[in-house]
């Protein structure tokens, strides 16, 4: 693990005239009117640059208001270090540091990045409430916000996908806000070397292995050099995709109430096939918390047509359970 950078730099006044572009970026968050911070509040601080710079943006736009929560994983070697460079920031900061730590290991057939990440908002959620706070505020940016999008094109995603990380969502009845997904990676380091803010680079994100890192080695300053402004043209594709998902999910609530929950298979029919897909998308998701494979749905829709006689049978694999006909109507089939 290395620590970047501890000493600051020489240069007269210049440093109180060095501005935050965290702080900037969660100024004008904060003012927007979908953002809706409401103080006291917690920042996801793994030590890491962007948490480091979005934490001492907090602290100076809500002194005494901000709490860090620091996820321990238990993955890697160096995670008590860590934790380590973590407390000792936020001493300087004047801040007590909350440590949720939390099992990622990953189930059979599991991504350990999907592990990690469910974990790490699971502990991040348990501890805002232990906290007595409901928001938290997280570091991706704008570099992150691009390999998401590129992962979601790599896999095959439809708009949910494309529409890569939200802004603002919810989850385990704590809100989550992204205020850096304007602001690049390069800048956040910046700020923080001029600043002399130390900050823990992790040895894991060298690691090729995982495609998110293969896209930042490779794609990235590739993308760079062919079109030097992607970063802006690609957040503005997740926002038209975003937006497109959004009436999506309006058609399909207004569906849902004319087929009915559970579906009825004759409702389902007297819907084009695109709106049966959507509307049956949105039902597992809403009602089971599953997604349907893409080869999945289209052969739950093939079988949704074939059922013309009363005999016909529907018992499909979906997600992790099972989707069947159940007399007139559709039912999902959690696992034993």
């Amino acid at each position: 693990m290395a620590v970047s950078p501890t000493p600051k730099p020489k240069l007269g006044n210049y440093e109180s005239a060095l501005v935050n572009p965290a702080q900037l970026a969660l100024a004008a968050f904060a003012g927007s009117t979908t953002s809706a911070l409401t103080p006291p509040l917690a920042v996801a601080y793994s030590g890491g640059a962007d948490s480091t710079a979005l934490l001492h943006a907090a602290c100076g736009m809500w002194p005494g208001q901000v709490r860090a929560i620091h996820v321990h994983h238990g993955l890697q070697a160096v995670a008590d270090e860590f934790e380590a460079n973590c407390r000792a920031v936020c001493v300087q900061l004047n801040l007590s540091l909350h440590v949720a730590k939390v099992n990622a290991k990953h189930e059979l057939g599991e991504s350990p990045e999907d592990a990690a990440r469910k974990a790490r908002y699971t502990g991040l959620a348990d501890a805002g409430r232990a906290l007595g706070v409901s928001q938290v505020l997280l570091g991706q940016h704008a570099d992150d916000q691009v390999e998401t999008i590129l992962l979601a094109l790599s896999r095959g995603a439809g708009l949910a996908g494309l529409s890569a990380m939200p802004a603002v969502f919810e989850r385990h009845g704590v809100q989550f806000f992204r205020p850096l997904l304007q602001v690049t990676s390069a800048s956040l380091r910046e700020w923080l070397t001029q600043a002399g803010h130390a900050f823990v680079n992790d040895p894991s994100n060298t690691d090729e292995r995982y495609t998110r890192n293969r896209i930042r080695a490779k794609l990235l300053p590739a993308l760079a050099d062919a079109f030097p402004q992607f970063r802006q043209t690609f957040a503005r594709s997740a926002s038209h995709a975003a937006q497109a998902q959004l009436l999506l999910d309006e058609v399909a609530a207004q569906d849902l109430l004319q087929v009915g929950t559970p579906p009825a298979i004759k409702a389902l029919q007297a819907l084009s096939r695109p709106r049966q897909a959507n509307v049956l998308r949105h039902w597992l998701l809403i009602f089971h918390q599953v997604r349907p494979s893409t080869a999945q749905l289209a052969q739950l829709l093939d079988q949704v047509a074939a059922c013309t006689t009363r005999g016909h049978h529907i018992h499909l694999k979906v997600a992790n359970g099972h989707v069947l006909r159940d007399v007139s109507y559709l039912q999902w089939l959690s696992p034993i």
